[in-house]
């Protein structure tokens, strides 16, 4: 019996400690701006993570802009469809370059979920409208994200990033 309450004893202090930790560490202010909302692409206070969420922000932007851009693949105008072409030969580019300054300088390998877009749904007479909406919107989003970095971050390949 006092095995078994010594046992239950310890299993229970190390609960303890494990939620204590996890109730602690979702007060730090690491947490809440690990938390931000995506779709308002307010990047929080500059700190020493600023640059990392701007990477992942700008990421999702990117491959939000890719994911629409393959819906538009089924215009029937040339400049819609060549829009999206550039669109889907260049944003990977930048995502790589992305991914690659996570890497190096925060050591940070994982992937960012891809965002959710706006279906455009199925060619019409106002597709192309729906489509050239979307991509205004989005670049609009990407425009305020951009802003908000010029003033909280120091380096330059992120000013460089941003100001392109």
């Amino acid at each position: 019996m006092t095995k078994i309450s010594t046992y239950l004893s310890i299993s229970l202090i190390i609960i303890s400690f494990i939620v204590g930790i996890g109730v602690g560490y979702s007060f730090t202010p690491q947490y809440n701006l690990s938390m931000y909302d995506k779709n308002s692409m307010d990047l929080g206070r500059a700190d020493k993570w600023v640059d990392l969420r701007y990477i992942d922000a700008m990421i999702t932007h990117h491959r939000g802009a890719i994911l629409v851009a393959k819906q538009a693949e089924q215009s029937n105008r040339p400049e819609v469809q060549n829009l999206a072409k550039e669109i889907q030969k260049n944003e990977p580019l930048l995502i790589d370059e992305l991914y690659t300054w996570k890497k190096n300088w925060y050591g940070d390998t994982k992937k960012v979920t891809d965002p959710i877009v706006p279906n455009l749904g199925s060619y019409n007479d106002t597709f192309d409208l729906r489509f050239l909406n979307a991509v205004i919107a989005h670049h609009e989003n990407g425009i305020v994200m951009t802003e908000d970095i010029r003033v909280k971050s120091s380096r330059n390949e992120i000013l460089d990033n941003a100001n392109a």
